[in-house]
């Protein structure tokens, strides 16, 4: 741990979402200082399902967002000296490949990237005879098709051949910020060979290094979260602005360091985030998977884990509605000023709870088990009552309906009832979002004091990392401040109550011979 005196104290942030990029100053209360958010192209697409971008946009656009942050500081009267520590926290899953001399080969493969490769390498005889006796020859198959490592092994060799470094985007922003091939253990999520269980790279004879082409020393060193990953080096001071010495502490992924900034400590709080991708998480120091062979990732703590239930396409589907739906608030709201998602809020109080009976299932992405490899997304129940503000609130509504199915789930695998629910990321500014959330669930839901909780956790991690706070209790006990709280209310509750278990949690087993049929008959999503 690194001591630091905490008078006149900030820590700064840095955020890179799936479709922006943040720069954050936060005081030791937890409050946002000064604030800039650069737009970004989530990803560019050269083949159906492909989903990439050039590693250094990425870098180019996290200096914009520093560069614009300083001005706001000059407005403040805050010295750049004042900044203790820099943070960084990262979209997760979006592989980079870097040469001998740390230039990308190829665009960073992102997460939401759906190709596969199926033409893969012969393991040895024992693994693959040990896998069929235990019944997960499908599990592995889909783990080595789905890995960005195989694909581009066998696709473009040339590529392979020349990788010198195979590294998750905070891996890449680390070395560019510091010069050290390094990167925080909290943000290995993707199909690399990590022991989640043990939050450390596989151990040499772990299956993990058959079933993908990589070799160890390809990988970036580990680094617990709130310990220094380097310092900002004379070359990242230069085309950011952060003062050049200042350390670089590590940081959770993105939905980490929501749970954190959201200060949701224990297993028994429940901590929602409608991002690009919607999760439901708790805090464990057990390790407990809620769906078999779907890892609890690491916390944004050493040696605790988050036990997680995902919506790829979460809010996503929001911005989704805006593009295909969206133009006459999108207009309107650059006339006035305000976020298009405010105007929208408008179109979910003209319909009441329940949608006039359309449901949504949001499985627009598949997945390994629930749901399958074959699922889609599915809205039932049309009528001729229903308009495109039907749609928006059943798409909430979908949400909502699969993160609660993520609580009970969870509940079941811990053995530990949910008390308190804590709701972040950018869809919990909505208060009509909010109280949607607090019927379907039927319990009392809260923001935290800030939407910015990736940002926060990450400031969290360095506020501990540079010795400004003790521990992590502490931390968050001074950083962390509930904000809003909504009750359910008890027509909309019942309401939800009975959609809930008599339509949407029947709508996956009934739909899937539909899936599978319309998987086999188009070829989509890709077999």
């Amino acid at each position: 741990m690194i001591k630091s005196n905490n008078k006149a104290s900030y820590l700064l942030a840095l955020d890179n979402g799936t479709q922006s990029i943040r720069a954050l100053l936060f005081d030791l209360k937890g409050e946002i200082v000064a604030k800039s958010k650069v737009d970004i192209e989530p990803y560019f697409s050269k083949h159906p399902g492909w989903a990439e971008q050039e590693p250094n946009y990425y870098w180019t656009m996290l200096g914009q967002a520093c560069q614009q942050l300083w001005p706001e500081l000059d407005k403040k009267n805050i010295h750049k000296s004042h900044i203790k520590a820099v943070a960084l926290t990262c979209q997760r899953a979006t592989m980079v490949n870097l040469d001998v001399e740390g230039k990308p080969l190829r665009p960073a493969i992102v997460w939401l990237d759906q190709r596969e490769q199926h033409n893969l390498d012969t393991m040895s005889w024992y693994w693959r005879a040990l896998f069929t006796l235990v019944g997960e020859t499908k599990t592995i198959e889909y783990f080595r098709r789905q890995a960005e490592a195989n694909w581009i092994k066998h696709q473009q060799p040339d590529v392979w051949k020349n990788t010198h470094k195979l590294m998750l985007l905070s891996g890449f922003h680390s070395f560019k910020l510091t010069g050290n091939y390094v990167d925080s253990i909290s943000s290995q999520v993707g199909y690399l060979p990590f022991n989640f269980k043990r939050q450390s790279w596989c151990k040499p004879l772990d299956w993990r290094w058959q079933a993908l082409p990589i070799t160890k020393d390809m990988l970036p060193t580990l680094i617990p979260c709130g310990e220094s990953l380097g310092v900002i080096s004379e070359q990242a001071s230069l085309e950011t602005g952060i003062p050049q010495g200042l350390p670089l502490i590590s940081a959770g992924s993105d939905k980490a360091c929501e749970v954190l900034g959201s200060g949701c400590l224990t297993p028994d709080t429940g901590s929602l985030s409608y991002g690009t991708t919607a999760t439901f998480n708790t805090t464990n120091t057990n390790y407990v998977e809620a769906i078999k062979h779907l890892p609890a990732y690491p916390a944004a703590m050493p040696n605790v884990y988050n036990t997680e239930l995902i919506i790829q396409r979460g809010y996503w589907m929001v911005s989704w509605f805006k593009r295909e739906f969206g133009l006459k608030e999108q207009q309107l709201a650059s006339k006035q000023g305000i976020a298009t998602e405010v105007l929208f809020d408008d179109l979910l109080a003209q319909v009441p709870a329940g949608s006039m009976g359309l449901v949504l299932q949001p499985y627009w992405n598949p997945g390994i088990r629930t749901p399958g490899p074959e699922a889609k997304g599915a809205m039932i129940g049309f009528g001729d009552v229903h308009t495109r503000a039907h749609i928006y609130r059943a798409i909430i509504e979908g949400i909502g309906y699969a993160l609660r199915e993520g609580k009970e789930l969870t509940e079941r695998k811990t053995g530990i009832k949910i008390t308190k629910l804590m709701v972040s990321g950018g869809g919990s500014q909505s208060d009509q979002a909010m109280q949607i959330t607090a019927d379907i669930f039927g319990m009392p839901v809260q923001r935290p004091h800030t939407f910015e909780t990736s940002g926060l956790g990450a400031a969290i991690n360095a506020a501990v990392g540079v010795g400004l706070y003790a521990d992590y209790t502490q931390a968050v006990d001074n950083m962390t401040h509930g904000g809003k709280v909504f009750t359910p209310i008890n027509a909309n509750k019942k309401l939800y109550h009975q959609l809930y278990h008599s339509v949407y949690q029947k709508m996956y087993s009934r739909l899937n011979p539909l899936y599978k049929a319309i998987r086999s008959i188009t070829g989509y999503p890709s077999k």
